[in-house]
């Protein structure tokens, strides 16, 4: 993988971006996997929901986005 500044021309970026759009997605599709394998650890629909749990996982998400520079509230809506 380039990194942006190595790249010669806009097909690079492309490339380059692409690769990654797939490398997000299938780790979206790893994360998902994981979701569904949680609700068997759990005993109802309160626990399924665990609104704490995402409460605290988005503040963190949050965090982390702006520490990569991204827009917290863009991150939340895809979480």
């Amino acid at each position: 993988m380039k990194q942006p500044h190595e790249c010669t021309s806009l097909a690079e970026v492309r490339t380059e971006i692409d690769a990654i759009d797939r490398q997000i997605i299938s780790a979206l599709g790893q994360r998902f996997e994981f979701v569904k394998s949680a609700a068997r650890f759990k005993s109802g629909e309160a626990s399924v929901r665990a609104a704490d749990r995402v409460h605290a996982m988005l503040r963190e998400r949050r965090g982390w986005a702006q520490e990569h520079g991204l827009d917290p509230d863009v991150i939340e809506k895809i979480y």
